[in-house]
């Protein structure tokens, strides 16, 4: 048996909270500061230094709180450079920030791709084979990571959890008279978990299977990882099958299934439907040669915690500081994670496709326990004894078997003092670009009333596979923000240009439709705990998961609320009009 559709991942835009801006000021020397909302300092400070023609020992770059970032402000902008040309050019400072009508015509958008795929499988429900086409819009301009996330990114694991010998996928980029395409949260993982999730379900409906039976028949097992996929990539350090067995217990899937295919139970009236809708994914996290991290000890009873990774809301500032603290065994207020400045962190990769508190927290807990190396030997000479006498624990140096004592603020002191340079350590994490894999399976349950069109979710559960969390307050926000983003791509997000003319018609947050509060659910998260077997932490990203899941259950759960009514497939946004189009049609 084949299962085949055409699946419209539709274009959309990151429009976070802050557009972009910069501000260059003139410093001595013939230097400019650069403040600017940037996700990657690093990169952004060659790139700006080669576009200009200046050395970058001219350059400081500056980001400050960032008003959210979803990939669209890792790359370097051509404003950027202008705003410093300006700045040299007029000896003053020079600012620029985009406009919301200038951020929905020429910020990058995503997205953007149409795939002609098939599935195999056997008559007792196990796949054979996955089949293909994409074709992926790049806009007018080609960005140099556009036609790694149309191929590379997520194809690779296009196979998702399941067990499907032979695969193939073959991708066309196209140039188009729109904007640019470039990373927005998941950046081509989104569009191939869609792929999968809406054929398994295409699947299961055909075979008269529960979806989430047709999914536990095709599981790759933890005892079969290292698994490597047909298309080529691999992953480890998962159990699927007890991400299936939570979510279907802590949703009481099997009541749920009952209930929407009765559509009984509620006391909403006959025209409305419900539908419940699951989708599985699995996401390879980016992986980098090395991350640094520095930990510096102040006499005044600071201890600074500078890192090259970029927040831009995700709360790196708490839980790289808990690392520090915990791992050095001082109290929390008494840690400051620094970033975002060139001129005080040499080096760092910044934030981007989940992998900053998977690479920086290595390296953090590295340079903690370099800094205590360090402070051994100035704690000797401090307590008049051997170093290798010397115990560290809970903010205090010691000499073992003795009370003597001196704090770790008051080694600071002695180090300064003796050497004029602070008490500072650097760490370095070397993953050889090994990226961690995070899963996890997802429920959604909605309503649908088939005589507007209107969707409206009832319900979502999330179970992720985050390996250890450190902190589930952020995870928990990670996951909701995520999982927002994702129901908007699914029932009201789209960037849309008139097909005669190019123009862009949705130019301003009145064309183009956001989520807001009264659209989601209060959602519900729960965690298994599966360490990464490679990380030193057993962490894993946890950042883009909702982004990818949600897209394929919301669209399932729709479609599973429309079948008795014959309808079949809806491509994304499933607006009220578009529902109710397919309703009658």
């Amino acid at each position: 048996m084949t299962v085949a559709e055409r699946l419209v991942n539709n274009r959309v835009h990151a429009l976070p909270l802050e557009p972009r801006g910069a501000v260059a000021i003139p410093e001595e020397g013939d230097r400019f500061a650069l403040h600017l909302t940037s996700q990657n300092l690093d990169v952004g400070l060659s790139t700006l230094a080669q576009m200009l023609g200046w050395p970058k020992s001219r350059i400081r770059l500056r980001t400050h709180d960032i008003g959210g970032g979803f990939g669209l402000k890792f790359f370097t902008f051509p404003e950027y450079a202008l705003v410093l040309w300006a700045a040299a050019r007029l000896a003053r400072p020079v600012g620029w920030i985009s406009d919301r009508a200038e951020a929905m015509l020429a910020d990058v958008h995503a997205r953007d791709h149409v795939t002609e795929a098939a599935l195999a499988l056997d008559h007792d429900g196990h796949v054979l084979g996955l089949r293909a086409t994409v074709t992926a819009a790049m806009g007018a301009y080609l960005s140099n990571f556009a036609p790694f996330i149309a191929t590379q990114v997520g194809n690779p694991w296009i196979t998702g959890w399941y067990r499907i010998p032979a695969a193939r996928v073959d991708v066309h980029g196209v140039f188009t008279n729109t904007a640019w395409v470039d990373a927005y949260r998941g950046a081509g993982q989104p569009e191939a978990s869609y792929v999968i999730e809406r054929l398994m379900d295409m699947a299961a409906r055909r075979l008269g299977l529960d979806p989430a039976e047709l999914r536990r028949r095709n599981l790759v097992a933890a005892e079969a990882q290292p698994y490597r996929t047909a298309m080529g990539g691999s992953f480890t350090g998962t159990d699927f099958a007890a991400l299936l067995d939570r979510l279907v217990a802590d949703a009481g899937w099997s009541e749920r299934r009952i209930l929407a295919m009765s559509d009984a139970g509620h006391e909403a009236s006959p025209p409305l439907r419900r539908g419940v809708g699951l989708a599985c994914y699995l996401e390879r996290t980016e992986g980098v040669k090395e991350d640094h991290a520095w930990v510096e000890v102040t006499p005044e009873g600071e201890i600074l915690a500078l890192t090259g990774t970029q927040s831009t809301g995700q709360g790196h500032e708490t839980v790289f500081a808990t690392i520090v603290a915990d791992h050095l065994g001082v109290p929390l207020e008494k840690v400051r994670v620094v970033q975002g400045d060139t001129d005080r962190i040499a080096k760092g990769h910044g934030t981007g496709g989940s992998r900053s508190l998977a690479a920086a927290s290595p390296a953090f807990v590295q340079a903690a326990d370099n800094v205590v190396a360090l402070g051994r030997d100035h704690a000797a000479e401090l307590l008049e004894a051997s170093a290798a006498d010397i115990a560290y624990a809970d903010g205090r140096f010691t000499v073992a078997g003795t009370d003597l004592s001196a704090d770790l603020f008051q080694v600071a002191a002695r180090a300064q003092a003796a050497t004029g340079a602070p008490l500072k350590a650097e760490g370095i994490y070397v993953p050889n670009f090994a990226p961690t894999f995070p899963s996890g399976a997802h429920l959604c349950e909605v309503e649908v009333d088939v005589e507007t069109g209107r969707v409206r979710i009832l319900r979502y559960l999330a179970v992720n596979d985050f390996g250890r969390v450190l902190n589930p307050m952020l995870v928990e926000g990670q996951v909701h923000g995520g999982v927002a983003q994702g129901i908007g791509q699914a029932l009201m997000e789209e960037i849309a240009y008139d097909p005669g003319s190019g123009q862009l018609l949705t130019g301003s947050l009145m064309d183009y439709a956001l989520p807001r509060a009264d659209d989601l659910p209060s959602f519900e998260t729960d965690f298994l705990e599966l360490p990464q077997p490679d990380n030193p932490l057993g962490i894993k990203g946890c950042g883009e998961s909702g982004c990818i899941a949600a897209p394929s259950a919301v669209v399932n759960a729709v479609l599973d609320a429309l079948a008795p009514l014959g309808v079949r497939h809806l491509d994304m946004p499933l607006t009220p009009e578009k529902v109710w189009q397919a309703i009658r049609a």
